[in-house]
């Protein structure tokens, strides 16, 4: 044990991607190597790379020549090594190994035969594998907080998205696997668990011929975990059922992300999401409707190949019309392999950026009015972060979830990991302020809480 390798790893880009990391970091502890988050020390470093668009890329190559002018030798993982394979390896000497997204849990033996000198290029090219509750995972996010995959890949085609092509179709795991590894969280003191999958709201219907996320939250519901937050909820997916299990099983959140992408039937219909600009207006007024309480999370792109001033006009009315609590906005960006990387009437750079800023603008007075609407409520916040200088808390209410929303700045005392309540005082056009309240008054408003 004393001879093996000392590990560093890297991760970059999602949640998927974090999971695929942690998953990668407990194989390796299991198998007996040291790892060391400090990456001069190490002997290897893991990265876990991003390919979903430009951005993630460079930061990704970034890393890649940084580790590569540092000697050191490089494992590279995830998206692009699936996605480049031939260039990484001809560009990175200093690559002595390729892991593809569905062979990350041959990990171990991948560094045992780099140890003995052989380049490894270890890629399915259409992967099929899915970790599931006895896959050894060493989790990265704070104490309180963890990431539940429930399905990998994705069967839909749409005109921009190259992740299909990285991850492979859908492959969703059993009910009873998912609620193992959910209770094994709780026990650790797990206070939010959040359900990840590229569509969450189609999970179950490569296995049991029909979607049945509404059978899985409400097997969720047994676990004793405050908080269980969705990710990635397609609209459509969003039926009765579904909103009904939201509503009866206390620990799910009714926080909603759902990725829209745009509101214009022409521009959906160009990005081969013809169904959805159909519904889009009926749907998100029903789930308001249905859920009176839904904290509502979407993104969408602009600048898709052939967006008008008149599609972009009407995307900005549609935000001003949901009123929505949390939207990100992407500048399209062109992948090669996806159809829309050739569509004619691509815009240029300054036109999206324009837009962007507009619509994220036409959102900020949006998002601060439903801030300021929190102010005087006690809400629950789980405590994630201590400023060492000042003492401050750093957490998150049940509206925020990690790294994509706001945060809730807190004084008082409490463990990080913890879940207590805050008094809200102030708000701006992100984040909320507060004190921690000893004594919960009966106005006590949160999101849901456990019986």
């Amino acid at each position: 044990m004393g001879n093996k390798p000392t590990i560093a790893v890297t991760h970059l880009g999602c949640e998927k991607n974090r999971i695929d990391t942690e998953h990668m970091l407990g194989l390796l502890v299991q198998a007996g190597y040291q790892v060391d988050s400090n990456e001069e020390l190490a002997d290897y470093v893991i990265v876990n790379t991003c390919s979903f668009i430009q951005a993630a890329r460079e930061e990704s190559v970034r890393t890649l020549v940084e580790l590569a002018e540092a000697k050191k030798k490089i494992v590279i993982a995830g998206c692009m090594a699936q996605h480049f394979q031939e260039q990484l390896l001809e560009e990175l000497p200093e690559a002595v190994a390729l892991v593809g997204t569905g062979d990350y849990h041959k990990i171990v033996e991948v560094v045992e035969r780099s140890e003995s000198g052989e380049r490894v290029k270890e890629v399915t090219p259409e992967p099929i594998y899915i970790a599931d509750e006895a896959t050894p995972r060493y989790r990265t996010t704070t104490e309180g907080v963890a990431y539940l995959r429930i399905a990998e890949g994705c069967n839909y085609r749409c005109a921009f998205c190259i992740i299909p092509h990285l991850r492979g179709n859908q492959r969703s795991r059993t009910i009873e696997s998912i609620v193992v590894e959910a209770k094994q969280l709780a026990s650790e003191g797990v206070q939010e668990i959040i359900l990840i999958s590229q569509i969450t709201t189609n999970y179950g219907l490569d296995l049991y011929g029909k979607p049945m996320l509404a059978e899985l939250l409400r097997a969720l519901g047994e676990v004793q975990v405050p908080w269980i937050r969705m990710h990635y909820a397609y609209p459509t997916g969003l039926t009765p059922e579904v909103i009904q299990a939201i509503l009866e099983t206390p620990n799910i959140l009714p926080y909603l992300d759902l990725p829209l992408q745009h509101s214009h039937p022409e521009i959906l219909r160009a990005m081969n999401r013809p169904w959805q600009g159909q519904v889009n207006d009926a749907i998100v007024e029903r789930i308001k409707s249905a859920i009176p309480d839904a904290v509502l999370r979407t993104t969408f792109i602009v600048g898709f190949p052939g967006e008008t001033d008149q599609h972009f006009e009407h995307l900005l009315q549609f935000v001003q019309r949901h009123q929505f609590d949390h939207v990100g906005v992407f500048s399209f960006s062109p992948e090669e392999g996806t159809p829309a990387y050739s569509l004619p009437n691509q815009l240029p750079q300054s036109v999206m950026d324009a837009r962007r800023d507009a619509l994220m603008t036409k959102q900020q007075s949006i998002s601060q009015k439903k801030n300021q609407a929190e102010i005087g409520k006690v809400v629950d916040v789980l405590i994630e972060q201590e400023n060492p200088e000042t003492g401050e808390l750093v957490g998150r209410s049940a509206r925020f979830s990690p790294e994509v929303d706001g945060l809730v700045y807190v004084h008082g005392e409490a463990r990080l990991g913890s879940m207590v309540p805050v008094a809200i005082t102030h708000a701006d056009v992100y984040d909320l302020y507060g004190r921690i309240v000893t004594a919960v008054p009966l106005a006590h408003t949160q999101l849901s809480s456990v019986p």
